[in-house]
C-alpha cells in the first residue's frame, strides 16, 4: 500500500513539474526572444524531457507495482489512449527540443543570433498543442479511473 502511494504522489508531482515546465516554455516563447530566453528555454526543455521520462517509468511501475495490477490497466481501452496521447506529446516535443539546442548553439556561435519570429511562432504553436493534448490526458486519466473497461 505504501508502494502504491509513493508511485501515486510520485506520478502526479511529475505532472505538474512537466506541465509548469512546458508552460513557462510557452510564456517564453510569446515573449521577446533574446539570448537569456534562449538559454533559459533549452533548460526548461531539458527538465520537461527529464520529467517525462521520470513520469513514464513511475506510471509503468504504477501499472505493475501499483494496487490495481497491471490487469486494470492493460484490459482497460482508457489507459491505451492515455498511453497513446503521451506518446504523441513526446513525439510531438521533439522538434522544440532540436530547435532549443540549434537555438544555442547558434547563440554560442554568435551571442548576437535571434531565431526567425516564424520559427519562433511554429514552436510556440507546437508547444500550445502540446498543452492540449496533455488536458486530454487528464480527461483520460479520469475515465480511466472510473469506468476501467467500459
Amino acid at each position: 500500500m505504501l508502494t502504491d502511494l509513493l508511485l501515486a504522489a510520485s506520478h502526479h508531482l511529475l505532472i505538474f513539474a512537466l506541465v509548469s515546465m512546458l508552460v513557462a516554455e510557452s510564456i517564453l516563447l510569446r515573449g521577446p526572444i533574446d539570448g537569456g530566453v534562449l538559454q533559459r528555454l533549452a533548460r526548461l526543455d531539458s527538465g520537461y524531457g527529464g520529467c517525462a521520462g521520470l513520469l513514464l517509468l513511475i506510471g509503468l511501475a504504477r501499472v505493475w507495482y501499483g494496487v490495481k495490477g497491471h490487469d486494470f490497466y492493460l484490459h482497460n481501452p482508457w489507459f491505451h489512449a492515455k498511453l497513446g496521447a503521451y506518446v504523441l506529446v513526446g513525439l510531438l516535443s521533439i522538434l522544440p527540443t532540436v530547435r532549443f539546442l540549434r537555438w544555442r548553439k547558434a547563440l554560442s556561435l554568435n551571442p548576437a543570433y535571434l531565431p526567425d519570429a516564424g520559427e519562433v511562432a511554429k514552436m510556440r504553436g507546437i508547444v500550445r498543442f502540446e498543452l492540449v493534448l496533455i488536458a486530454a490526458i487528464f480527461v483520460l486519466a479520469a475515465a480511466m479511473a472510473r469506468y476501467g473497461g467500459f
